[in-house]
């Protein structure tokens, strides 16, 4: 364990108000100064799917931040000023006529690195009738290691993550809201996507109830053995644990799946 490797990260499973941006962008810088003043500093800080609208999908495209520019203006000065990496949970995202379901990413100095739009859109929440998808992967670089993000229903789509991972990715990102009745795939899924591609998985999943539909938090951090070393309630709360990168490849050594792919046959 060298401290190069050595990454602690923070999850804020957040309540959301569905359609009151102002309300949320309040209540999320609330969480980031409880964050990065906690006793332990962290250095990344990741928060839910679409935080800043919830699931208002209606009143989107008046809801939805113009190109990001209130989010990164916010994300940005807080990750310089206090020298953490932020993985901006996802937002409703203008972009001309579209909406977008996008991640913004930002390293300590304030630099936005990269951005996600989701790409597979969740029928049953009727997203595919108002957002856009993306058609870009979500790979960045955090402290020179290999990473990458997917979104919530992305974590179905295991082809998705092994492409990051053959990329290189070593940890994961997945802002989500997902809801009940459906924890046992939440976690089952996270768990295999760390399994199967031995790497970290670093799920943010929000908590509180929309409408009928109710998300029941559970984030969690896994590690490259599938197995979980932070996971939450369902009540709000801010999650915290600490990672060794250097344990990817050690696990990668030990059972050596990306070497023994036979990809000519599938």
């Amino acid at each position: 364990m060298t401290a190069a490797n050595i990454l602690t990260i923070s999850l804020l499973q957040m309540d959301i108000v569905i359609g009151e941006p102002d309300v949320n962008f309040a209540h999320l810088e609330k969480l980031l100064q409880q964050a990065v003043y906690a006793q332990v500093k962290p250095d990344v800080i990741i928060f839910p799917e679409m935080w800043n609208t919830g699931y208002a999908l209606e009143e989107i495209h008046q809801l939805a931040d113009r190109e990001g520019e209130r989010t990164r203006e916010l994300i940005s000065s807080f990750a310089a000023k206090h020298q953490v990496h932020v993985i901006a949970g996802s937002i409703a995202d203008k972009q001309a006529e579209q909406v977008l379901n996008t991640i913004y990413i930002f390293d300590r100095d304030g630099n936005q690195v990269a951005d996600y739009s989701k790409i597979h859109l969740f029928r049953l929440m009727d997203e595919e009738k108002y957002l856009s998808s993306g058609d870009e992967l979500g790979s960045f670089e955090l402290e020179g290691t290999p990473a990458g993000a997917m979104i919530c229903y992305d974590i179905r789509f295991p082809e998705l993550a092994r492409k990051l991972a053959l990329d290189g990715a070593q940890i994961l990102f997945v802002p989500a809201e997902w809801p009940h009745p459906r924890l046992h795939h939440w976690r089952t899924l996270l768990m295999a996507r760390a399994i199967e591609n031995q790497m970290y998985v670093v799920s943010c999943n929000r908590v509180g109830k929309s409408g009928t539909t109710e998300f029941f938090g559970h984030s969690m951090v896994i590690n490259p053995w599938g197995e979980i070393l932070v996971e939450g309630g369902e009540a709000e709360e801010i999650l915290q644990a600490t990672i060794d990168l250097g344990e990817v490849q050690q696990v990668r050594n030990k059972i050596p799946v990306f070497e023994d792919r036979r990809p000519q046959l599938y």
